[in-house]
């Protein structure tokens, strides 16, 4: 059974726990959903998007006491946290300001004559799988184009997160929405299954591992359910010969090491062109190994803890097994600090091949691998054999080798000469293994609509 359970990963040491939902609670709540569905379609567009527009201003006033529980539940800095939190609000905001547009009717011309129009409306109640590695913004990014667009939204957090996930609740029901349009359930795997099956629930979106992914894509399929996915990814770095190295290094650092390393989109493997690779390893190796431990409230930390002790003996499993086969550490290696926590040594691997665990596998913490290539051909191959395609960067000076690069990737994202990232008003999704659809931005108010045609023939 899932167990909500808080444990401060910086000390192991247990925080608070909460009772999962009975099933009685799983139909209230589902009840209040598609009540409320079937009155919020109906609530003036501008209504739904002034709501959306004041809980943004209330995630940005409780940002600092909303940043805390996150930094307790899952270890994240705090400086951190507080970001995620601006992001929540620019995601607000942007949908608040352009969602009402992006929902207009789009005329049509049809060839044979008269009049044709295609109308976006909302299909009614959406069930958010949610994970623990950005708890506000990965819950923002579902619920702020959806509730503008007249669907109602049922979270189910991760089972690290539930206090941030109640209070993300709080702020909605503060900025206005009505009852049931934004719902937390504390479910478990089997309730899930459940509630994906219930005829009441219209849509899916899921974001975590392959396997939570698979099962729920799986369990929405045999439903005919609209489901979208943003799953791992094991993003490549590319960095080419005329590269400005001391940049190139400094968001090489941030992309491998924000959220600790445990971001789907962070860059993993990096894919340096021979001519410049001895200088951007040893540079890049320096800077993280300067990164330490400390308490992740405190503003001059510079190393936070992972987010369970799971998941740190995991990530040493994956290195412990690079080593044995042959990989190098050029700092760190399959260590722990010495202190309470799920702490990991930041790491930089070379010499990993296909086989390892550190190659076929997602490093979800501060391990990067670094790979000499020959030339741009070699990396895009070798950023192309993985079986992820969420995004990847290329760091380079000629404007036309970088948008070549660009081109050939084969991910739902590519960021040029900076670190891979989000943003409000761009669309955030992969492709192979990465995940299906699109959310954020233009696109991703448009994943659970019906798009209707009404047609109407000419005089004849």
């Amino acid at each position: 059974m899932t167990a909500y359970r808080v444990v401060d990963p910086a000390t192991n040491e247990p925080v608070a726990e909460h009772p999962t939902a009975s099933d009685a609670d799983v139909e209230a709540t589902l009840a209040r959903a598609h009540a409320a569905a079937r009155t919020w379609r109906d609530t003036p567009v501008a209504e739904r998007a002034a709501v959306v527009r004041r809980a943004g201003e209330l995630f940005a006033e409780r940002r600092d006491a909303l940043a805390a529980l996150i930094t307790r539940e899952m270890g994240k800095r705090t400086r951190e946290a507080q970001g995620e939190l601006g992001l929540v609000t620019d995601i607000c905001t942007y949908y608040a300001e352009d969602g009402p547009g992006l929902l207009d009717d789009e005329p049509l011309a049809p060839r044979r004559g008269g009049r044709a129009v295609l109308r976006h409306e909302p299909i009614g109640v959406l069930l958010g799988v949610m994970p623990w590695n950005f708890p506000y913004y990965q819950a923002v990014r579902l619920a702020a184009p959806n509730l503008v667009a007249g669907n109602t939204v049922v979270v189910k957090p991760a089972p690290q997160c539930p206090e941030s996930a109640l209070a993300a609740a709080e702020v909605w029901r503060d900025a206005g929405l009505p009852d049931g349009a934004y719902e937390v359930l504390l479910a478990t795997d089997e309730q899930v299954a459940a509630v994906v099956a219930d005829p009441r629930v219209a849509g899916v979106s899921v974001t975590g591992s392959e396997r939570a992914g698979s099962a729920v894509a799986a369990e929405a399929g045999r439903h005919l359910k609209k489901v979208v996915l943003e799953l791992g990814g094991s993003d490549p770095f590319i960095v080419l010969d005329d590269a400005d190295l001391e940049r190139t290094v400094k968001h090489a650092v941030n992309a491998r090491m924000q959220n600790c390393g445990q971001a789907c989109n962070a860059a993993k493997r990096f894919l340096v062109v021979d001519a410049v690779h001895d200088a951007f390893l040893e540079r890049f190796a320096a800077a993280l190994a300067t990164l330490s431990p400390g308490d992740p409230s405190d503003p001059a930390t510079t190393l936070a803890p992972l987010s369970s002790e799971a998941a740190a003996e995991r990530l040493v499993e994956q290195v412990r097994d690079a080593l044995d086969h042959g990989a190098t550490a050029v700092v760190g290696g399959a260590e722990r600090p010495d202190r309470p926590g799920a702490w990991v040594t930041p790491t930089v691997l070379t010499g990993v091949t296909e086989g390892m665990r550190a190659h076929d596998e997602e490093l979800f913490g501060p391990v990067a691998v670094v790979h000499r290539v020959a030339d741009a051909d070699e990396a895009v191959e070798r950023a192309n054999a993985s079986g992820f395609g969420l995004g990847g960067a290329v760091f380079g000076a000629d404007p036309d080798a970088t948008a070549d690069v660009a081109a050939r990737l084969e991910t739902g994202m590519v960021w040029v000469n900076a670190m891979q990232g989000s943003m409000a008003d761009l669309p955030f999704g992969g492709t192979k293994r990465s995940g299906t659809g699109r959310e954020l931005g233009p696109l991703g108010i448009r994943e659970f609509l019906n798009t209707k045609l009404v047609y109407e023939p000419g005089a004849r």
